[in-house]
């Protein structure tokens, strides 16, 4: 259940939907970077907060634990309801994976007008660990939206059986995607938290 094989199954099971929710976030990213007025507003607030907590986290005794414990919890709690708030006919998964690349797009552009160097934002300081964890936040989106999908579904014509077996296999691929994606999640933390944290520092 837990093998890599099977989780590799099963995201070849979701090639359309992980195409989808790709689009998603690039356009959450399109939107974040020519946001203006109250989107861009709202956008901020969110960058503010995150802004707040990391000034807090730098103030530590071991910032850079703190910085995993943070980032890990935070993405993986995240990750993992995306997955099973799914079942709310995905609207969630795909409000949270717009969020996501709007954050992304604004605070792209907005360092840009600040005069900071692109290079160094993409690559020290998102490509080291958004390599792995923006690629995880979109798999988690997928299998939460293939979950709401299921539910839609769930009021056609299936059988009782069919449609038992086929809510224990959705189940059994989001049991087997959160195990992975934390995972993934672990990995990107101690990325961003050593590796980012370092280059951005330095």
């Amino acid at each position: 259940m837990f093998y890599p094989s099977t989780f590799l199954r099963d995201l070849g099971s979701i090639r359309k939907t992980l195409a989808f929710v790709t689009f998603l976030f690039i356009l959450g990213i399109a939107v974040g970077w020519y946001s203006t007025g109250a989107l861009s507003e709202l956008i901020n607030q969110q960058m503010n907060g995150i802004r707040e907590i990391s000034n807090q986290l730098s103030l530590s005794s071991h910032p850079k634990w703190s910085f995993f414990v943070f980032i890990f919890f935070n993405n993986s709690i995240k990750a993992v309801l995306m997955i099973f708030l799914g079942l709310f006919i995905g609207v969630l998964p795909v409000l949270f994976l717009l969020v996501n690349g709007m954050v992304v797009g604004l605070l792209v552009h907005t360092s840009i007008n600040h005069g900071e160097s692109l290079f160094d934002l993409v690559v020290k300081g998102l490509l080291p660990h958004g390599i792995i964890e923006i690629p995880a936040i979109i798999i988690a989106s997928a299998f939460g939206i293939q979950m709401g999908l299921l539910v839609l579904s769930s009021f056609g014509g299936s059988g009782k059986g069919e449609l038992r077996a086929r809510w224990r296999e959705a189940f059994r691929k989001a049991v087997t995607a959160s195990v992975w994606i934390v995972i993934l999640l672990f990995v990107a933390a101690i990325i961003e938290s050593t590796v980012t944290f370092t280059l951005m520092k330095g």
